[in-house]
């Protein structure tokens, strides 16, 4: 997947509004593998469900998303399982983790599926980003700060053309955040994927290509 585009996109919620000043929405836009893009939001802007657009995993907007110029209503249940997969590496706002499960045993589960990590790889990962002692913990026991960095652990175990990632520092403190954003840099790098990242004012520390007003 090389491109990502939106054209004339808005959330059914916003419908009907007479004005919307937006950088996104009711606009032309084009995602290229390979480049950085921060999409800068108020909170009720839609960042969220922008994400969950482009992941599949809603359906109430106007307009036209495409992949490669395919319309993703057109795409099948199968289609959106390789995609998940293989093409899009999503970091959900609300981390989607699973309480009962250690730490390791939550980016495992990703790992699983998609073989892209050697066990190894993701312990060095958990290192790098100061959870080496909660490997075994229950992510219940973590801070919210910490399970954010599990989550973004588990974002990297998987081939991928994109990363998408929505608020990944939000509690995040500036020591942490420059670690995540250079694992995330090397990560992309190495498949050439782009990065599209939101933020409501705590940003990524990443270089953009494009900073984006929702």
């Amino acid at each position: 997947m090389d491109i990502i585009q939106l054209q004339h996109v808005l959330p059914r919620v916003f419908s009907g509004q007479n004005y919307i000043n937006s950088q996104v929405w009711h606009q032309d836009i084009r995602f290229e593998r390979g480049k950085t893009y921060l999409i800068e939001a108020a909170s009720g802007t839609g960042k969220s469900s922008m994400c969950s657009f482009v992941y599949g995993q809603r359906a109430d907007y106007e307009g036209i998303i495409t992949f490669d110029e395919r319309n993703i209503r057109q795409l099948t249940a199968a289609d959106w399982t390789d995609i998940r997969v293989r093409h899009l590496s999503l970091l959900f706002q609300e981390l989607r983790l699973f309480p009962e499960l250690t730490a390791l045993e939550n980016i495992l589960l990703k790992n699983r599926l998609t073989g892209h990590k050697r066990k190894h790889d993701i312990s060095e990962l958990l290192e790098v980003l100061g959870l080496g002692d909660k490997t075994d913990s229950p992510v219940a026991h973590l801070s919210y700060g910490q399970q954010q960095r599990v989550a973004f652990a588990r974002c990297l175990c998987q081939p991928c053309d994109f990363f998408l990632l929505d608020e990944p520092v939000s509690h995040l403190d500036p020591n942490n955040a420059r670690n995540m954003a250079n694992l995330l840099r090397q990560e992309a790098d190495r498949q050439g994927a782009g990065i599209i990242t939101t933020s409501v004012g705590n940003p990524l520390p990443l270089i953009y290509d494009h900073v984006l007003r929702l």
